[in-house]
């Protein structure tokens, strides 16, 4: 005889909490993509959580290592510890239903806290975590009971069995294998797909009124000047002069990178001692002063001789006129405010000197990026750029709004975490060829790289190799004092072990400190260093 209770052997019962699991992120991504808040997925919105809770040097390690894969490293491993746990309670609900949805219940509440803790978020952006959690019960449910077995009673030792009945050994384990298989393999090409489509989606401008790819820049009032024959001196493994929108570097904390309608796109400036104004894409597409300048922008993430810096031609309005459009004073005229406090579309807050932007340097809102609109990646349609300040101070991607304030007021996104208020950037210099650890032949060896100190300009680059004296390299060609500018050594190498150094110095006469510090609070310093051994 057979009773009621059913059970399910531990492996498919861990199969089946990954393929609820799957369900649960397929059916949220669904959701937020048909509401267009995918940053109000579990995934996403723990992930963002994650980002702001993580403390500086675990951030910093992380830059470090992976670069600009820092976010798939990110999601990689939120995936290995969602998987792990998906398993683990799966197998646990194989015996115990209760668990599984205990565990639901849990990870749901944290999909939730965070999603209600993103910047702007309502009731709405709670929708897709409660659709994924009512998902991955109902698949966990509906596998389990797939993957479950009768469980024979206890034979009465009384009693004997019946004549051509058969024993618990006998009978049937009521498991079928194949079914079970096709059914889990079905929930989870079903999930995998209809996650994906939604992502795509969600990540694409479907939808969108006025794309990236229907808006065609205007012929700038104020076009920069030709670059200088010259500037770029044309050496393999040397960066060239510009950098392509492709290879330029990105460093943020956006998860997903923001989809944003340009039709109904909008800068709003207010604050302390402004009167608020707003102006659309199409105000500032139509205006007389759009600008195109070169501008070198550097992360201050960016170690000593690291790749987080590059040079562009951006298009857009002068920043300074738009606060002047407001009524707003710098700080030595008057003016109340001291720092200008701009925010992205997806809630960052990055607070910049007043008194910097209306100094006469061309701090732009950019809406052009080497002749093209900007690319989403980097803040389609519109962002900030300051020359002579780290991003971190200067740069807002898709920003929205931007409000007069003063620093001791606020603190923007990264004061909190360890980083100083105001981030003038620092005077670098970096080799670029040849690399770190290079074999090169003995004899004449071109060394080259580039230097840069925005807003002040470079005068003079050195190099020293081992313990030598500091010899002057040549530089190239100055575009402005607001773009990086190349330099090169002819260098008589000899066979052995070498150590190459460089240092830079400004035009205000500050040469780089050889002190090496972290990049944290304000930027790094110390000379780039490579070893290379030449045969």
């Amino acid at each position: 005889m057979f009773d009621t209770t059913r059970t399910t052997g531990r492996l498919p019962g861990a199969i089946v909490g990954l393929v609820a699991t799957g369900a649960a992120l397929a059916t949220a991504e669904v959701v937020g993509a048909l509401l267009s808040r995918p940053a109000s997925t579990p995934l996403l919105a723990v992930g963002d959580a994650v980002v702001d809770l993580t403390p500086q040097p675990v951030k910093q390690f992380a830059v470090d290592t992976f670069g600009t894969a820092d976010k798939i490293a990110l999601f990689v491993g939120m995936g290995m510890i969602l998987a792990a746990a998906a398993a683990l309670l799966g197998a646990a609900a194989a015996r115990r239903r209760w668990i599984g949805f205990a565990g639901i219940a849990v990870f749901g509440a944290v999909g939730l806290a965070a999603a209600l803790t993103r910047p702007g978020s309502g009731v709405l952006d709670t929708l897709p975590t409660l659709a994924g959690a009512v998902a991955c019960g109902g698949v966990l449910v509906w596998l389990l009971r797939a993957a479950s077995r009768p469980v024979p009673s206890a034979p009465d030792e009384h009693q004997p069995a019946p004549e051509g009945t058969r024993t618990a050994a006998e009978e049937p384990r009521g498991f079928d294998r194949r079914r079970f298989t096709l059914l889990a393999g079905a929930a989870a090409v079903a999930s995998a797909g209809a996650g994906t489509v939604a992502r795509t989606l969600a990540s694409s401008s479907t939808g969108v009124g006025l794309a990236r790819e229907d808006v065609s820049l205007p012929r700038p009032a104020f076009p920069a000047a030709p670059v200088p024959d010259g500037a770029d001196l044309e050496i393999d493994g040397l960066a060239s002069f510009f950098t392509s929108n492709d290879e330029f570097y990105r460093i943020d904390t956006a998860l997903s990178i923001p989809r944003v309608d340009a039709s109904t796109w909008s800068l709003r400036v207010h604050g302390l001692g402004a009167r608020e104004r707003v102006y659309t894409f199409a105000d500032l597409l139509a205006r007389d002063d759009l600008t195109e300048r070169d501008i070198t922008l550097a992360c201050v993430s960016n170690p000593i001789g690291g790749e987080y810096v590059g040079n562009a031609r951006w298009i857009g309005v002068p920043l300074a006129t738009l606060l002047e459009e407001a009524g707003v004073r710098p700080p030595a005229d008057g003016g109340p405010a001291d720092q200008l406090v701009s925010r992205s579309e997806d809630g960052m807050t990055i607070g910049t000197p007043v008194a910097d932007v209306m100094d006469g340097r061309d701090a732009l809102i950019a809406i052009g990026m080497n002749g093209q609109p900007l690319p989403h990646e980097h803040g389609f349609p519109a962002r900030m750029v300051v020359p002579g300040l780290y991003g971190y101070v200067s740069a807002c991607k898709w920003i929205v709004d931007i409000e007069l304030t003063t620093f001791d007021a606020f603190d923007a996104y990264w004061v909190p975490r360890g980083w100083s208020a105001r981030g003038p950037i620092k005077t670098q210099s970096r080799i670029d060829t040849p690399r770190e650890r290079a074999t090169v032949p003995a004899g004449t060896t071109m060394l080259a790289g580039v230097a840069w100190a925005q807003h002040t300009g470079i005068d003079r680059v050195e190099v020293r190799v081992d313990d030598g004296e500091w010899r002057a390299a040549t530089l190239a060609e100055e575009d402005t004092a607001d773009t990086w500018r190349q330099w090169v050594h002819e260098w008589d190498a000899e066979p052995g072990e070498h150590r190459i150094s460089v240092r830079a110095t400004d035009r205000g006469g500050a040469t780089q400190t050889s002190e090496r510090a972290a990049v944290a609070p304000d930027g790094a310093t110390g000379h780039h260093t490579i070893e290379v051994t030449v045969t």
